[in-house]
């Protein structure tokens, strides 16, 4: 089954003499071996920031050179324009890399990686919204829809433009709130603290039921792990670039610590977190632990910890038990004793009809950028405590 997965890990460093490894080194160093595809899509704009986490726990220049190759030429032109972007499709995955885009014009301060991130951003200003603001997942095919991955993919990098090139624009900053306010008031259940996946602000969605959340939210009805995953992580990266002066930093910092106890709540006695996290799904026939999300979780509460938003007495632990899990559970060490990255289900989409059958119906990935990522990220947070 599904959840059945490998143990053996927590031999597997010792089977490659690595009884005390860095796994965010040993991560970096596997991935350059297995070979990435070259592109601007989201997953490997999130694996890319597990270079960028190990580049600065070592300074070691191959990964920042690997990084940049993946980047140059097949992804960022030399005029700065973006390879096969489309600028007449509007979905907010596309938007992620621009993050990545200006860690490279941080690094470098080459022209080529701020007109890349531009283009992005200027894309945000045409993007369809909701009557009331809020970005549609994509266009056409989610019409007046968000979902929690959209906050991940396009807010945070709208918030570090604006951090960069345009931080006295409080209208770009409300409208950044105005976000992840939009997504929480209509998806947290005030009982668990969970988020659902998705609302469609017009109701018609097959699964937007308007009382399983909060009334007339046109909500989706189940907790999916990754899309809290990624909201998670966005909270965390918007709280750093907000202006402590406007009132969205405190209302993103009470978002997160009101998240994080749920998770807490939420958390399995093996570390690791369920799939569908909504009762009374947990331990439910078909339901397993899943990798990615556990990543994320585990690396949401080490940064807090360390960011001062949440105590170390009250999450060490569970963060603890999570990491550990992460690394017995779902690391494996191939013949070669290259690092591979179990247990994450490969999508989760409110493409369907959004129920549990759909969701558990999805194959798990060996080596999925959308786990190795985060694995990377809490990895260095473990690393440096």
């Amino acid at each position: 089954m599904k959840f059945a997965l490998s143990l053996l890990v927590g031999a597997a460093a010792a089977q490659c003499g690595k009884r005390s490894p860095s796994y965010l080194t040993w991560t970096a160093d596997s991935f350059i071996e297995h070979g990435v595809e070259k592109n601007f899509h989201y997953t490997q704009a999130t694996l890319y920031l597990g270079y960028e986490a190990a580049y600065e726990l070592t300074g070691d220049e191959k990964y920042a050179e690997w990084y940049r190759n993946q980047i140059d030429d097949a992804v960022v032109l030399e005029d700065g324009t973006i390879k096969d972007w489309d600028y007449e499709f509007y979905s907010l995955d596309d938007y992620r890399i621009g993050n990545n885009f200006l860690w490279w014009y941080e690094r470098t301060g080459e022209e080529k990686y701020r007109k890349a991130a531009d283009i992005i951003r200027e894309q945000i200003n045409r993007h369809p919204r909701n009557q009331a603001g809020g970005f549609w997942h994509r266009r056409p095919v989610y019409p007046n829809q968000m979902w929690l991955d959209g906050i991940f993919m396009a807010d945070t990098f709208y918030a570090k433009w604006t951090k960069m090139f345009d931080n006295d624009n409080t209208t770009a900053w409300d409208d950044i709130l105005k976000q992840f306010v939009l997504i929480d008031s209509h998806t947290r259940n005030h009982t668990t603290g969970l988020l659902a996946h998705g609302y469609d602000e017009s109701k018609t969605a097959v699964w937007a039921d308007p009382v399983t959340v909060n009334r007339d939210s046109g909500s989706a009805p189940l907790v999916w792990d990754r899309a809290v995953g990624w909201y998670f992580i966005a909270l965390l990266e918007a709280i750093q670039l907000f202006p402590e002066s406007h009132e969205g930093h405190s209302i993103l910092v009470g978002f997160y610590k009101d998240l994080a106890a749920a998770l807490k709540k939420a958390q399995h006695k093996s570390g690791g977190w369920w799939l569908i996290m909504s009762e009374p799904y947990p331990g439910m026939e078909g339901n397993y632990i899943e990798s990615s999300a556990s990543a994320m979780f585990t690396y949401g509460w080490l940064k807090g910890i360390k960011l001062g938003l949440i105590s170390k007495g009250e999450y060490y632990k569970a963060a603890k038990k999570g990491y550990k899990l992460l690394t017995n559970r779902f690391v494996r060490a191939d013949d070669e004793c290259l690092l591979n990255w179990e247990g994450t289900v490969e999508v989760g989409s409110l493409c369907c009809n959004g129920t549990y059958e759909y969701y558990i119906s999805i194959p798990l990935q060996t080596n999925d950028y959308k786990g190795v990522g985060p694995f990377m990220l809490a990895s260095y947070e473990w690393e440096t405590y």
